[in-house]
Formats: C-alpha cells, structure tokens, sequence
C-alpha cells in the first residue's frame, strides 16, 4: 500500500493544472497522478506511417496519456467563459473568467503563441452576425489562442518535465479500478498495472478522467452512490469542406462559434472545433468506438476546413443512461463502416441515397481522413439528430455560402462523453468526504481551458487547507 497527500487520476489538463497551481502557491504536500497511458515522449499514433488506423491496444495514444487528448487535438484555448462547459454556473461568471485570464498566462509561460485569433469587431464580423441573425443563428464571441497540433505536444511536454522536476510523481500505465471508500469517505484508490494491483491512500482523491473517462466515472458514481445526474450529450458529425468557401470567416473569426434551434425540433445544435486547413482523424476508446474528430496544425495544411456540428440531447426519467445512449449509435455507425469511420456526401443525403467510393473520389471536397468509408450515415443516425443536423447545415449555409453543397463531405459518428455530472459545491467537494471530480468526466467542463481552470481553483482550495486559510 502506498501513502500520499493527494492522489490525481488522470493527467488530463484538470489534473494537470492542480499539481501546477499547487506548485506555484509552494505546496508541500506529496502529489501522485496516475496515468493508464505514456508520457508525452512516448506517445505515437502509427497512423502517420500506416496511413490506417491499427486500432492500439491496450488503448488510443491519441486519446491516452500525459494530456489526454489535448496533446494531439487541435490545441485550440477557448478564452471566453460563455464557452466550455457549465463551470460559471457553479462558481460564477466573473471568477471563471479571471481564472481563465491567470490559466492563460501559465500556458503562455510553457511556450504557447502570443498570438489571439477572433478578437476583431470590423464590419465583416458584423456582418458575419447580422447574417447569422437573419439565418436565425447566434454567433458567440469568444477569443482563441491556437496552440496547433504538434505545438500543443511541446507545451505539455515542458509541463510534464516540469511537474517531475518539481517532485510530482506520476505513475505512467497505472489504471484505477476503483475508490476506497470507508464510510462515506474516500480514502484513495485501487490501481492496476495489469500485472500488480496497488492501494494507494491520501487525503483528497481528485477524479479527473476526461471525457474518455466519463462513462468509467458515471459506473463509479452509480456503484458508490456519489451524488450525480444525468447531463447532455452530444451526437453529430464533422463537416469539411474546401478552404475556399470557409475562406473569410477564418480570416476574420478563425473559428466560428455558431448555435441554433433548428426546425421541428428546436433541439440546441452548435458549431464545434473548427479547423482551418486541418484534418479530419480517428480516435478508439476502450471498446473499440471509433470516433471521429479535427486536428489543426501551425505548420502543415490542408485544402480543407473541418468542423464539428453537434446535437445536444437532454434526457427525462425515467432514461438515465445517455452516454450507453450514444455508444450505440456510435457502434452501429462503425458496424456499417467494418470498424472505422463513415463519410457521405451532404447532396447524397438529401437525395437520399449512399455515396460510392468512386463519386468520393471525383468530387473538389478530397476527404483528409484517408480511410474513411464512404456510404450512408443516415441508415445509422437517429432521425430527430439527423433533421437537426441537416437543417441546421441549410441555415449556416446563410452565413457561409457554399456549406451546405452537395460536395459537403459529413464524417460519423462524432460523439461527445460528458453527459454523467457530478454534484458538487464551489469547492468542488463530492457527496463523499475526500473525492474531488474535475474536467469533462465531472460533467461540468468542455473542453482544454475550462477543465484547465477548474484544475487551478482546486489547487487553490488544497492549498488554502494546507496552510489553513
């Protein structure tokens, strides 16, 4: 058995940015982070050699590891607090903006670019809004700091450098099975290498397992009766198309943050993860779920823009299991494309009918996902997210002509996993003594700089009780 004073599972930016802020405020506590994955150095896709995804085992180095997915996402910082998640109803909108202000400047400090996309009021912004007004879209203003791709692997590898120079322990392989909890408290967790199994014990137990984590954590939360509800979940796809058509909006907006409650169903449906000149990828969670997302570089580019369109699903008792929800879809999706992801046509959709390979292939919209399958997504999508996700594609087709062509290539299943939120107070304390829940596997974030901002506040809460403020 081992000891400590703060147990972090999860080396995601949540529980990243509490040892960091920590650090900073002089801890003295010993901290230990358990990580399933690797390290940053030793974290490879081979898809960039095999030019298909090999389907790793025992997990996804894309979506595992030092960073979690942030590493080898888009690396993009959303530094507006009307975007990521539903923090600020927890701990209001001014400290969740002040805190985003302060989080920005670490990630500053470990080499992020200076540079701020989306800061222009010019007319074309304006009239990016008066057409989004008119299409019935409300364009949402939010500041980005662009880290890219392979920037973003850098940034947190001279974290990781820095948290074990600075005497955190972080246990690379390690998965926990579950809490140990002794009377409504949580006195640590059970890991496992796969070949020893290990108790560790301290003081605060910070969950924080992204959204890879979520339905792990949803399974925890049941099993112990930790206090919890079901959330949203999103299900939609990602939409490319040619530079040339989302050419001014990425100019002037880089990424556009578009929401919508499109007929029949006024059902919340959002732009999401915009990637100029990027490219489309494959992400594998535990149970072989292929899921689809966008990856943006500093560097190398594409003729293509990608975007996530996504479509919030709120569910009522007595359903309470949103997240096995959306496996299915995701499952059936992948059943269709022999386990990889599904590419149709959006032209082919509204004349109902499969894309052929061949047709793919002809068209001025060349897929960055090489081996996506082309077929039929609606055969597989839900009717209601399906009429949502079309009619929404016709209205931003107003604000930016050409998107909803027939040529509009549209990527399934893109899925997100935060649905399972944890019941907590500002201080982030649990129904059970001792248990933190941090980042979008607590349901409350979305996203690198809300999950990063709720890992400094925690480090602040540990500290203020370290020094018995």
């Amino acid at each position: 058995m081992l000891n400590t004073d703060i147990l972090i599972i999860g080396a995601g930016p949540a529980g990243i940015f509490t040892a960091i802020e920590m650090l900073r405020k002089g801890t003295k506590q010993k901290i230990v982070i358990v990580e399933k994955g690797q390290s940053i150095e030793k974290r490879h896709c081979p898809k960039a050699k095999t030019q298909k995804c090999v389907n790793c085992k025992p997990y996804c180095h894309i979506t595992t590891g030092f960073s979690g997915a942030g590493a080898f996402s888009d690396g993009k910082l959303s530094l507006s607090s009307d975007v990521g998640g539903n923090l600020p109803m927890l701990i209001g909108d001014d400290l969740a903006q002040e805190t985003i202000n302060y989080t920005d400047k670490i990630y500053l400090e470990f080499g992020a670019d200076t540079k701020i996309e989306g800061v222009s009021n010019s007319d074309d912004v304006k009239e990016i809004r008066k057409n989004a007004i008119q299409a019935g879209l409300k364009l949402v203003d939010c500041p980005i700091r662009h880290l890219g791709t392979e920037k973003a692997q850098d940034i947190y590898l001279a974290i990781e450098k820095h948290l074990i120079a600075n005497g955190v322990e972080i246990m690379f392989g390690y998965e926990c099975t579950n809490l140990v909890l002794e009377d409504d408290v949580c006195k640590g967790a059970y890991i496992t290498n796969g070949k020893e199994a290990v108790e560790i014990h301290a003081d605060h137990t910070i969950v924080a397992t992204g959204r890879r984590g979520a339905e792990w954590l949803e399974h925890i939360c049941a099993e112990h009766n930790i206090a919890h509800e079901p959330g949203t979940v999103d299900i939609g796809v990602r939409v490319e198309v040619r530079n040339e058509v989302m050419e001014k909006i990425n100019e002037v907006l880089y990424e556009s943050k578009l929401i919508g409650w499109p007929e029949p169903f006024k059902n919340k449906v959002r732009t999401f993860c915009q990637n100029p000149g990027g490219f489309v990828s494959q992400e594998n969670y535990d149970n072989d779920l292929a899921v689809v997302n966008g990856h943006s570089y500093k560097e190398k580019k594409s003729d293509n823009t990608n975007v996530a369109i996504l479509c919030s699903h709120n569910f009522s008792t007595p359903f309470n299991q949103p997240i096995a929800y959306a496996q299915k879809i995701g499952e059936l999706t992948n059943m269709l494309a022999n386990g990889q992801i599904l590419v149709q046509r959006f032209g082919d959709i509204l004349d109902g009918k499969r894309t052929w390979p061949k047709e793919l292939a002809q068209s001025n919209v060349k897929p960055t996902l090489p081996d996506a399958v082309a077929g039929d997504i609606t055969a597989a999508m839900p009717y209601r997210a399906m009429m949502n996700i079309i009619n929404f594609i016709k209205a931003v087709d107003h604000v930016v002509p050409g998107f909803a062509s027939y040529e509009t290539l549209l990527y399934s299943p893109e899925l997100k996993f935060y649905s399972n939120r944890v019941k907590m107070d500002a201080d982030f304390n649990t129904s059970i003594k001792g248990l933190h829940c941090l980042g979008d596997s607590s349901g409350w974030t979305r996203g690198l700089m809300m999950a990063s901002v709720m890992g400094v506040l925690m480090g602040r809460k540990l500290i203020e009780q370290e020094q018995g403020c």
